[in-house]
């Protein structure tokens, strides 16, 4: 059995372990504090890659220096001033960007600018003028094809590639017969215009603009 004296000399024990252990956790963090700090320099900032880029945009030669990693969306409004193809997403989701390269329609907020070397790049200034619309331009006036009007550039640049598309006979995800010419039916226009979103709902009349251009073709 433990006397008082025994209980003491323990208790007196842990609590010199206690304070040496704090002690020994605390003396680090001092030295520390009283050690003079050294001044990190900051490393140079990294090297820009720039490249020129060589294009054809709506039938005019354009030959820009570009950091690599511009968007051709951004070549296209910040560098060469066609702010007509709009920056909607910016993740190729709502088709505002859409333009025409090499005959077909892509959105250009997912491609860079250099991989376009020698390209033929149409916008929608290159479609029409105002005292020239292109057709699909005129139609989409003629059937209200728009309402608040940032979709439209990519809307009118993704109907004037659907009909070229389907001239061509290229099938689409809903082509019944991949062997039989295509046709603009209700189900392939609202197919290959799936891409190109427009937030204020008008598009009954921008099926009745492509559909009437479709049918001046025909």
């Amino acid at each position: 059995m433990q006397g008082p004296s025994d209980f003491e000399l323990s208790r007196r024990k842990i609590l010199l372990g206690t304070a040496a252990s704090v002690a020994f956790g605390v003396a680090p963090r001092i030295a520390d504090a009283q050690t003079p700090a050294v001044p990190v320099q900051a490393g140079a900032a990294p090297a820009i890659s720039m490249s020129k880029v060589s294009f054809s945009v709506n039938g005019k030669p354009r030959e820009i220096a570009l950091d690599t990693r511009t968007t051709l969306l951004d070549a296209l409004r910040e560098h060469l001033h066609l702010t007509g193809s709009k920056k909607g997403c910016d993740h190729g989701q709502c088709g505002a960007c859409t333009v025409i390269v090499g005959g077909r329609r892509i959105n250009s907020c997912l491609t860079l600018a250099v991989m376009h070397e020698g390209d033929e790049i149409k916008t929608i200034e290159g479609l029409g003028t105002p005292e020239n619309l292109h057709p699909m331009q005129a139609a989409f006036v003629k059937h209200d094809g728009y309402q608040c009007g940032y979709c439209t550039p990519g809307q009118i640049c993704s109907a004037v590639a659907v009909l070229d598309e389907i001239k061509a006979g290229i099938p689409s995800h809903v082509s019944a017969d991949l062997n039989a010419p295509a046709q603009l039916t209700n189900a392939e226009l609202r197919e290959r215009m799936s891409g190109n979103i427009c937030r204020c709902g008008a598009y009954s009349n921008i099926a009745e603009a492509i559909t009437e251009v479709a049918g001046r073709q025909a």
